[in-house]
């Protein structure tokens, strides 16, 4: 990776993060082989499509396979730089345990190719630790290879810790113009990692080591969540008093150092809803008011349920119009959506009587399966529904003026209609 000379990259894990990293790096002038478990999903890329639903990502995506730049597969072959992203799910038992079998995984299959020279960065959301965890299942994969901190010389290979700041929706603006935490091994592993970066990323590049770089990503969706959750605890205290909550917070936010967010159904994605249980699980004794954070933004879910169906059993027959599926507005991610729960979870119980309304859905998810609930657009939600219930923000919801609106009865969990309370 000296000089001119453009690294070969491999990126494991083609997802709402790898594809894009994937399609940067390779805008950047790097040969990138992208890997994937899905063969639909490579026989997709390799086409010059896309599977998931980001700005301006088909055009890139479009782009670098037909320069030659991208090209993608399911098994991983030999490059300089190996960049994982794969899912860190929660185990299935229950307890918020963070599963990292996929992130092992990767590693095991990148020790198979690795050679002296490589460096190797983990870009997956993962609990403390992980990366040097890593390092030690590919240092048993590679018994020849000297890894960093498992040996008193120069190692063979460089290992770190990198992970994304993005908003889905500006994914390739952020990947680009944000600044990165980048942690190594060791400072050799981390200075090797910031030459590959500094290659595509135009914000400011700080070098840690891994374990303060892995805390830095769980700590800023943490951050995120416990001010999500004062927010979503006072909508909670304002309905139980009869007050107007957006009424409360945009008078709170008049005063200079107060900046209350806006409350929602729920927290939803894969970072927000997730994240701060790996900090919980890692200190389970001391991560009091961010367990009580998750906890609260959990109960705000069943809060909007319940408010939902007390409003449909007072307009007995009425067919009902959830609006909005996806987690955050603007975007087809349903990972996690708190919106996609109510919304179900109002399928299972009233059956025929619900029409959802999701401009970036094809189809309903599997739980709405035999439930009778129905996929429609908004205008026949607005021609047939008597209740309207707004769990998402799109832009197609907020441009729906009074009178089209005038005689339903509606509950506004975003407060995107002012003239609603």
């Amino acid at each position: 990776m000296r000089g001119d000379i453009k690294p070969e990259v491999c990126v494991i894990g083609l997802g709402y993060i790898g594809l894009p990293t994937a399609a940067i790096i390779a805008r950047a002038g790097c040969p990138v082989h992208g890997v994937d478990v899905t063969q639909n999903v490579v026989d997709t890329i390799n086409r010059g499509e896309i599977h998931i639903e980001e700005v301006d990502l088909d055009g890139l995506v479009q782009a670098v396979v037909q320069r030659g730049l991208l090209k993608a597969s399911t098994e991983v072959a030999p490059a300089d730089v190996f960049v994982i992203a794969v899912p860190t799910p929660f185990a299935k038992d229950g307890n918020h345990t963070p599963d990292t079998s996929y992130v092992m995984a990767a590693a095991k299959n990148v020790a198979k190719v690795l050679k002296k020279g490589d460096v190797v960065i983990l870009e997956s959301t993962s609990p403390v630790g992980t990366t040097e965890a890593m390092r030690d299942a590919m240092a048993a994969e590679r018994p020849d290879l000297a890894m960093p901190g498992l040996t008193d010389g120069q190692p063979d290979v460089s290992l770190a810790y990198c992970p994304e700041r993005v908003l889905p929706g500006k994914i390739l603006e952020e990947l680009t113009h944000n600044d990165r935490s980048i942690g190594g091994i060791t400072p050799r592993c981390a200075r090797k990692a910031l030459a590959f970066y500094k290659r595509f990323v135009k914000g400011e590049c700080v070098t840690t080591d891994a374990r303060s770089a892995e805390m830095t990503k769980l700590v800023e969706n943490s951050f995120r969540d416990v001010n999500i959750a004062f927010a979503n605890e006072l909508s909670m205290i304002a309905d139980k008093q009869g007050l107007d909550v957006w009424e409360v917070i945009r008078l709170a936010n008049r005063h200079p150092r107060v900046n209350i967010l806006t409350p929602g159904p729920g927290v939803g994605g894969h970072c927000i809803a997730v994240d701060p249980w790996f900090i919980v699980h890692g200190a389970p004794e001391e991560a009091k008011i961010i367990r009580q954070a998750r906890e609260t933004n959990d109960a705000k879910m069943h809060h909007v349920l319940a408010r939902a169906k007390s409003l449909v059993e007072a307009n007995p027959g009425a067919k009902i119009a959830c609006l909005g599926l996806a987690f955050k507005a603007n975007i087809d991610d349903f990972r996690e959506s708190p919106a996609r729960y109510v919304a179900a979870s109002l399928a299972r119980e009233f059956g025929e009587r619900v029409q959802v309304v999701e401009p970036y859905a094809g189809e309903l998810p599997k739980e709405f399966d035999g439930t009778g609930a129905e996929l429609v657009d908004i205008d026949t939600a607005l021609e047939e529904s008597d209740v309207l219930i707004t769990l998402v923000d799109h832009d197609v919801f907020k441009v729906i003026p009074p009178e089209e609106r005038q005689g339903k009865a509606v509950y506004d969990t975003r407060g995107i209609w002012p003239d609603v309370t």
